[in-house]
């Protein structure tokens, strides 16, 4: 998966051409290639498991969802009106940060691929994984998480993104890794784990709410590269298609998270609940 963000961040297309839909095999060949390293990893796991056989199938079809809506956001046409609408731009990462990340957090994809590679391959990259489960600390994939968002759109590196393919690159790596972390600390949170965890999503809905409320609110562009181009899409100027962008950020996103941490709340005290109802 991360692989995509690298790959797709690098295709460019001419400002005036319609937005049409990304075929580009350095696009769907990932793409097609994780799906199949999942499938060939879900049977063999299936194979082997003598339990949890419904929670693996479960897993899958949230792999499967949060894979459809990656692949809707870099290869559907919002990925190329994304190159000249901050608007389109916005709904692109969010896509990627919010529902795919998090469906394919939630999967555990790890584990399953891991099956789909030899027996060398999974105790060589089995370190890595470790190191992942570190990372995956709330407030740490918080942390990382929200300097990433802050620090890619501040203008000087968010324009450094527009204009130079590697800076671009860079930008999007960090945004999916960033998001599948946060999104697999949060998916396994328990306990008091819970509560540090929907505190994170509170403070992580504050954070891209807030940056979404600023571009909304400012009443010029930040970015040189967008504004440059004149007339956006829908008959925006740079500015409104930045507002347009913000309220983007603000509120789905911000929404998305808070609410994402209202489920955490009620799941951690329903428990207590049903234990004073039963005393």
């Amino acid at each position: 998966m991360i692989a995509l963000a690298i790959l797709h961040a690098g295709v460019h297309h001419l400002p005036d051409e319609a937005p049409g839909w990304t075929w580009t095999p350095s696009v769907t060949l990932p793409l097609l290639v994780s799906a199949l390293m999942y499938a060939t990893g879900y049977i063999r796991l299936q194979r082997r498991a003598e339990g949890g056989r419904d929670q693996n199938r479960r897993n899958a079809w949230r792999f499967a969802a949060g894979w459809a809506v990656l692949a809707l956001a870099i290869v559907s046409p919002l990925h190329e009106g994304g190159e000249r609408s901050f608007t389109l731009h916005m709904i692109e990462h969010e896509l990627i940060m919010v529902p795919a990340a998090l469906l394919i957090a939630s999967a555990r994809p790890l584990a399953v691929m891991f099956w789909a590679m030899p027996v060398t391959l999974r105790q060589s990259l089995g370190g890595g994984a470790r190191w992942w489960q570190r990372l995956a600390d709330p407030v740490v994939a918080t942390a990382l998480q929200a300097a990433a968002l802050i620090l890619w759109h501040a203008p000087p590196l968010f324009d450094r993104a527009l204009g130079h393919e590697g800076w671009h690159i860079a930008q999007h790596l960090s945004f999916l890794i960033t998001a599948l972390l946060f999104w697999w600390a949060m998916t396994r949170a328990a306990g008091r784990g819970a509560l540090i965890a929907a505190s994170c999503l509170f403070v992580t809905s504050l954070i891209g709410g807030g940056l979404g409320a600023l571009m909304a609110f400012s009443t010029s562009p930040w970015y040189a590269g967008y504004a440059a181009m004149g007339m956006m899409p829908f008959g925006l100027t740079p500015a409104e298609d930045q507002q347009l962008a913000g309220l983007v950020m603000w509120i789905p996103g911000g929404m998305a998270h808070a609410g994402a941490a209202l489920i955490l709340l009620a799941r951690l005290f329903r428990p207590r609940r049903e234990a004073d109802a039963i005393g």
